[in-house]
């Protein structure tokens, strides 16, 4: 297996929480490239995950190579899913990462079924598959080969600036299927962006990739998201965010709000009351309600924002209806059962690729 080399020690599964669910567990490593985290080997049974949604559209399908993240994103809505494994969702996901090692081989079996209908694939809407980890395992260049062998359309949502290496196999495979590319850069203040998203890639990377994806000939969304009340919301931040992505090059824009889910909010008002304490009050009245930001808030964002994408001459970005990654080109090619493409309604009311509600949040990593 990989870094037999560097490797610290492997614990026996019954010696961590929750990984004795993990009946597939090859190892638990450790490396000094990577201090505090640990990384399990699996064997992965499945690559292709369906996701349920009561939607127009009948699919939605992702691959997550990773389960756990080391961008360690105070507001990633995946935390709650390293519950399932008895780890908390807090410093365990960003700690403890598990690796499906054996995802590219799986899937090329479960894409050569004859049942297997070639709908877009999204990577990235859970946890990031060019997360620093990906360095070192390489597990996205097979997928990416794979599916595209297959004949499937692919989009990628991103933080990691590693998307680089690979963008020769992306334009190399983008001349026989669908390939969309998404970069999400949040926050354009360093110092905020340090201490929210400790272990992304700055704000300058991320953009210097967009720029590289576009010289590549490829287009490169730009996802502005989460938005984060009374910290990035000024009309001067949204303004200068907007200014750099146009001027890396960026495609199209996508927004929302801050989104806390339950097991996300602990984790996210814990580090406001360090970070900046007196907003708690303002965060504790915003989402008392629920996880969502209130409407009031939402049409108040979209109003000072719209206007700004208009004037740096972006256009607003569309998710995939099922995913919530970015939409890929393939929706507007297929047709249903009946031979028909499916329509849905807009925002503005036009028929076409529906955009989300601002209930309905996208899944990011």
């Amino acid at each position: 297996m990989r870094w037999d080399g560097q490797q610290l020690g492997t614990e026996k599964p019954s010696a961590l929480p929750g990984l004795a669910k993990l009946n597939n567990l090859v190892r638990s490593v450790q490396t000094p490239e990577f201090a505090g985290v640990t990384f399990h080997e699996v064997l992965a049974k499945s690559a292709l995950n369906k996701i349920p949604r009561q939607s127009q559209m009948p699919f939605g399908w992702t691959i997550n190579p990773y389960r756990g993240c080391s961008h360690a994103c105070v507001y990633c809505f995946a935390r709650p899913t390293h519950s399932y494994l008895d780890f908390n969702a807090g410093d365990d996901f960003d700690n403890q990462v598990v690796v499906k090692i054996n995802v590219a081989d799986v899937l090329a079996k479960e894409v050569a079924k004859p049942s297997w209908g070639k709908y877009p694939v999204a990577l990235g809407t859970n946890t990031d598959p060019y997360q620093r980890a990906e360095g070192k395992y390489s597990l996205m260049p097979g997928i990416i080969t794979t599916l595209a062998n297959s004949g499937t359309p692919l989009s990628i949502l991103t933080k990691g600036t590693l998307l680089r290496r690979d963008l020769p196999l992306l334009a190399d495979v983008a001349q026989t299927v669908p390939v969309d590319l998404a970069m999400s850069i949040a926050i354009y203040d360093d110092e905020l962006q340090k201490s929210i998203e400790p272990g992304t890639p700055s704000a300058k990377a991320r953009l210097a990739t967009v720029t590289a994806v576009r010289n590549a000939g490829l287009d490169c969304s730009v996802f502005l998201m989460p938005i984060l009340p009374y910290l990035t919301d000024t009309k001067a931040h949204l303004d200068e965010a907007l200014r750099q992505v146009k001027a890396a090059g960026g495609t199209s824009v996508l927004f929302t709000s801050l989104y806390l889910k339950p097991g996300v909010k602990p984790w996210f008002m814990h580090w406001l009351e360090r970070q900046h304490p007196e907003l708690v009050p303002k965060y504790t009245a915003l989402y008392a309600r629920g996880q969502y930001a209130p409407k009031e808030y939402r049409t108040w964002l979209a109003a000072r924002i719209s206007p700004l994408i208009r004037a740096h001459g972006l256009e607003r970005g569309r998710e995939d209806p099922a995913t919530g990654g970015i939409r890929s080109k393939a929706l507007g090619m297929l047709r249903n059962d009946a031979g028909e493409r499916p329509a849905f309604s807009s925002d503005d009311g036009s028929t076409g690729a529906r955009i989300l509600p601002s209930t309905e949040q996208p899944m990011l990593f």
